[in-house]
């Protein structure tokens, strides 16, 4: 009987964390920008956010989060809203901008539960 490996952890610093949430950010504007230039700004109005769950908020990494906007919110996980400053209503503008902030996020710190949410307004 083998037994599995379990995967390393990330060691993660206030470096690491900096240097993700500003690539996320960035990449978050770029993809709004982008759906922007191929689509106009059209759709419904609504709002969009990323959520990290499995992070405590009084932990070093939800400190951390937190001092780069995140906050806790009623389920327990650590959100930010509209990670793209879009400055629009669109749906669909803010919904690419979440996304491409939580794809980096998650792909940058190792966290395997890094969702973007959105609703209409």
């Amino acid at each position: 009987m083998t037994v599995a490996e379990k995967p390393q952890a990330i060691v993660v610093d206030y470096a690491l964390v900096e240097a993700a949430c500003e690539e996320a950010s960035l990449e978050a504007r770029k993809a709004a920008k982008a759906f922007y230039d191929a689509h106009g700004d059209r759709d419904c109005c609504g709002f969009a956010w990323v959520n990290v769950y499995g992070v405590r908020s009084n932990s070093r990494l939800g400190k951390m989060l937190q001092s780069f906007g995140f906050r806790k919110d009623y389920t327990g996980s650590l959100q930010l809203w509209n990670p793209s400053k879009a400055g629009t209503q669109s749906i669909s503008i803010l919904e690419a901008g979440a996304e491409a902030y939580a794809r980096v996020l998650k792909e940058r710190l190792g966290l395997d539960k890094v969702y973007a949410g959105s609703r209409l307004d």
